[in-house]
């Protein structure tokens, strides 16, 4: 991370009031996400579904998310990532209410929902991600992983406030309509402590012309930059390994080892929490080492985890596999999202390529472990999840960090960077 002073582009108050605010937005986004996941099984029972066609339930969500991302660089570019957060936590609540209503009526309202859900979703993941990286680079240490942190503590809230609520036999529908009612009044005022997303660039004169050129060149450029693409696929590996815990380990813990409802969702609560903790701690570790070599261990560890969880003699055993699990894939996701905004006037853009063609892992993801799981059980069909974390180590030089005098990624349009990092131990990063 090169070195950076708040008032090289904001005031110091400035700074720590977004970084605040940051935290909040990317918090309220992890609630909403685990309040929904944590009631999958209840939701799959009430209509009915098989594996198969709760992959395709799942489906919608993604395919939302995949139509939303390819616009939203363009969208955050307009109207800035404070007010396509605030109007992507209203769609969203909005989407909570439809699956809440539709849930009592049928599948076809809870699909509806669902692909709302997905489209919101996307559009405040990319928005949310530029202001990270904004606060990231006036801070000039690494951060974007504790914002994800910031997601994962409420993915873990949601999580456990969801395993409470299936032990005391809440109705789903009141459970969403009272999330959808936290994030549509929470959310918008966090995002008053944001910051303008040309922040870092007041001031600096010698760049104005450079500044505006992503607005000229638009998000379509992007598409054609090696690094941007296989930053993308880089995340899409840690994407489907996160989507599928996300998704099925609470399904794949009741129904592969017959467990209850309630030990099921304290699994995915469990894997959760795992993913906070790599995820909080994990800046240290990215300072010192670099980006490059904490991915690939990372990618083992989880591998590993999914192994333990797939094959374990019992619960217990599960349970350490999805803490491996969560730990392992921790850090995938936020480090893509710091490598695609490396260069900050094309970050909404490159954000944008880098988070479709990662979150293409959640269009494919559900219905693979779905259909493998009507032949495998969905508990063995989630070792898929091994062969993308090996790719995902084999190309991991890709989020190494430019030097300062690359312009952050300035070369990337051109292809692979091969620079060594800005901080913490260059020899580390090289390796």
């Amino acid at each position: 991370m090169t070195a950076a002073h708040p008032s090289a582009g904001a005031p110091a108050a400035a700074v720590a009031r977004a970084r605040l605010a940051t935290y909040a937005v990317f918090a309220g986004s992890g609630l909403a996400c685990a309040s929904w996941a944590a009631r999958i099984p209840q939701v799959r029972d009430h209509l009915h579904l098989d594996a198969r066609a709760l992959g395709l339930v799942l489906l919608a969500t993604a395919v939302g998310s995949v139509v939303a991302l390819p616009i939203s660089g363009h969208v955050v570019g307009r109207l800035g990532s404070r007010r396509v957060v605030a109007g992507a936590s209203w769609l969203l609540s909005l989407s909570f209410a439809l699956v809440a209503v539709g849930y009592l009526f049928g599948i076809v309202p809870v699909v509806l929902g669902l692909f709302l859900f997905g489209f919101a979703n996307g559009t405040w993941d990319v928005a949310m991600n530029v202001q990270g990286a904004l606060v990231e680079r006036l801070l000039g240490r690494s951060v974007m992983s504790r914002f994800h942190a910031g997601f994962s503590v409420g993915t873990v809230a949601g999580a456990l406030a969801g395993a409470g609520l299936v032990a005391l036999h809440v109705p789903v529908s009141v459970h969403l309509v009272a999330v959808a009612l936290v994030v549509a009044v929470g959310v918008p005022a966090a995002t008053r402590g944001m910051l303008p997303d040309d922040e870092d660039h007041h001031g600096e004169a010698g760049e104005a012309g450079e500044a505006e050129q992503p607005s000229r060149r638009g998000a379509l450029a992007a598409w054609g930059e090696a690094r941007t693409l296989l930053t993308g696929l880089f995340v899409l590996a840690f994407a489907f390994a996160e989507g599928t815990g996300n998704d099925w380990i609470a399904v794949a813990v009741i129904d592969g080892y017959h467990a209850p409802a309630a030990l099921g969702t304290l699994a995915f609560a469990l894997f959760l929490a795992a993913m906070t903790v790599g995820r909080w701690f994990g800046t240290s570790l990215l300072d010192r080492f670099g980006r490059t070599v904490v991915c690939r261990w990372l990618a083992v560890i989880a591998t590993v985890g999914v192994v333990v969880f797939a094959f374990g003699p019992g619960t217990p055993v599960a349970y350490l596999g999805a803490l491996l699990w969560g730990l392992g894939t921790s850090l995938g996701f936020p480090v893509g999202m710091s490598a695609a905004a490396d260069d900050p006037r094309r970050a909404a853009a490159r954000v944008s390529v880098v988070a479709s063609v990662g979150y293409c892992a959640f269009l494919g993801g559900p219905p693979l472990i779905g259909f493998l799981g009507d032949s495998l059980g969905v508990r063995h069909a989630v070792t898929t999840v091994a062969a993308l974390l090996a790719v995902a180590a084999l190309i991991a030089s890709v989020v190494r960090q430019p030097r300062p005098a690359d312009g952050g990624q300035r070369a990337g349009a051109a292809g692979v960077p091969s620079a060594l990092p800005a901080t913490g131990d260059s020899r580390s990063e090289a390796r």
